[in-house]
């Protein structure tokens, strides 16, 4: 694998973040015109004074400083609160350093070989083994271990695994991340705001009145629903699957043992499923992706856009390096 320096690897990972910041408010755009266009087309007359386009750019421009508008706040929201939101999401808590100083003293010898700042740690109470890292700047860096991670990994292993994390943390992988993580929310959002209005619009409305409106509801859904599940193939694409090579690197350079990262991959692999990660979106924060990656093979579509590269193959490269 071609050697990529620490400066290379955080350079990327500004411009693809400053290039994910540009290309949402393209297609929230896009989105709006299209909601505009399919709630002309499908329930207003063509009038000979004033066309159905007139109509729909004349709709699109009186609301898209409003949309713009309430998805910017939801977004700087979303962004500033991620990691409350993070934590709900794992159910991690806080580790304090009296619970477990041998936890501290790995992360603390760590930060200082490599002069970082010591960032918070927490643990989620599942005896399965997984780890993550988060943060979107040196207050909020923050490195989750699970509990089954913690008990069941030696020094060495556990090291691996905080070095590895430390190293997403070194490269800005979780500031890509954070930020995926909230774009891909919002166009979920709007799904399911959309998918709910059809249900209750079915529902309430008398069946001599459906018609038209359940039409325009039921497209507009379609297209919410394809566009967020086209971004959030997107986000995991451009989140490129070499970040974690770069980390497993990262983590052997620190530890100056890569044989001990394999050895807790291993171990990982055999059980990562976190129970209480439901969200797709922050499972690809994890070390090893828990849930359905975890369980499937690396093949096909889904490993296309798979966040994670196999961590068979993961292994190898580390026994090799």
């Amino acid at each position: 694998m071609q050697y990529i320096g620490i400066q290379t690897q955080q350079n990327r990972n500004n411009i693809r973040s400053v290039f994910l910041l540009f290309l949402f408010p393209c297609l929230v755009g896009v989105l709006s015109y299209l909601f505009c266009y399919l709630l002309v087309m499908l329930t207003q007359e063509q009038y000979v004074d004033y066309s159905r386009m007139d109509m729909v750019n004349d709709i699109f421009l009186q609301s898209i400083p409003y949309i713009i508008g309430g998805v910017t706040i939801w977004f700087l929201i979303a962004y500033f609160a991620n990691t409350s939101i993070i934590k709900a999401a794992t159910g991690a808590k806080t580790l304090e350093r009296k619970e477990n100083k041998r936890i501290y003293n790995l992360v603390e010898n760590l930060c200082m070989s490599q002069g970082m700042k010591m960032p918070k740690i927490n643990i989620i109470n599942d005896s399965s083994l997984n780890a993550y890292a988060s943060g979107i700047n040196e207050r909020t860096y923050t490195v989750t271990l699970s509990r089954g991670i913690i008990e069941k990994l030696d020094d060495q292993e556990l090291e691996g695994v905080i070095a590895h994390e430390l190293s997403h943390i070194r490269n800005r992988d979780v500031r890509l991340l954070i930020v995926s993580i909230v774009f891909v929310g919002i166009f979920s959002m709007l799904a399911q705001i959309a998918i709910r209005s059809i249900y209750y619009s079915s529902r309430t409305r008398s069946s001599n009145s459906k018609g038209n409106g359940v039409i325009v509801l039921i497209l507009i859904a379609l297209i919410v629903a394809a566009i967020g599940y086209f971004f959030a193939s997107l986000m995991r694409f451009a989140i490129s699957r070499k970040r974690e090579y770069m980390a497993d690197a990262g983590a052997a350079e620190m530890t100056k043992n890569p044989l001990a990262l394999a050895s807790a991959l291993r171990k990982i692999s055999a059980d990562p499923d976190i129970e209480a990660v439901k969200r797709e979106d922050v499972a690809q924060l994890f070390i090893e992706h828990p849930g359905k990656q975890a369980k499937s093979s690396f093949s096909g579509l889904s490993g296309l856009f798979a966040t994670h590269p196999p961590i068979k193959k993961r292994i190898e490269v580390l026994e090799q390096f």
